[in-house]
């Protein structure tokens, strides 16, 4: 069973995953997240009011999934679309993120046709992951948490999302908008979500832990102002 060797597999992000949530282009599966640290030192808080439109080229979706307890296997998902709203009320900041399960990438293209069939994602039925979230607090620091609800497998669940802003790019052009990058994590147990139950239990036992960590990075073009 290849989730039983991905005891540790996801999901918006995603869509979450969301996520408020960069690299660029399709880097390898096993490739950590890009995270500028130089720019997120002396990035503010938070970007300006507005609406930010994730670009789907720019933005990927990444999990950790426990190989046989004590491996680890990398893996992401490619293609991710939605909004990230940003307001000076903390409690309507707000996150909608889309993630194509297809999408999916563990460098084994096999495995990967197995984790979209029937057995375990079944992509046919349900094509989307979906993370949705409203309000954020601090958690610390540069650190923000938001509470949302992770839709997979058509099962939905409440997944706190921990996410941070990287900052605005510094070489946008006249005339283009502005881009912001961010990068989130977030937890989640499959077997929640209907998917490997019996895997999960064979390798990890009872535990109640998350066994997915999920990491996202987003870049968004503001397309609107909601001061």
């Amino acid at each position: 069973m290849y989730l039983r060797k991905l005891a540790h597999l996801f999901a918006m992000g995603a869509a979450i995953i969301a996520v408020c949530a960069a690299p660029s282009s399709n880097a390898d599966a096993g490739d950590h997240a890009a995270r500028p640290a130089e720019n997120r030192a002396t990035a503010p808080a938070l970007p300006e009011p507005g609406t930010y439109k994730i670009d789907p080229d720019h933005s990927f979706a990444y999990f950790g999934a426990r190989h046989h307890v004590v491996g680890l296997v990398r893996g992401r998902f490619d293609k991710i679309t939605g909004t990230i709203s940003v307001s000076k009320d903390l409690a309507a900041c707000s996150v909608d993120v889309s993630i194509a399960v297809s999408s999916i990438s563990t460098q084994n293209s096999r495995r990967d046709e197995d984790l979209r069939s029937p057995a375990y994602f079944d992509v046919k039925q349900f094509p989307t992951m979906m993370y949705q979230g409203r309000g954020i607090r601090r958690a610390s620091g540069n650190s923000w948490t938001m509470d949302g609800t992770l839709t997979m497998h058509g099962v939905s669940k409440a997944v706190a999302l921990t996410f941070t802003f990287n900052g605005l790019f510094p070489d946008t052009r006249e005339g283009e908008p502005v881009r912001a990058a961010f990068h989130g994590s977030a937890g989640a147990k499959r077997a929640e979500f209907g998917m490997g139950a019996r895997d999960n239990a064979d390798e990890l036992g009872t535990s109640t832990a998350p066994d997915v960590e999920i990491q996202i990075d987003v870049e968004a073009d503001a397309s609107a102002a909601t001061r």
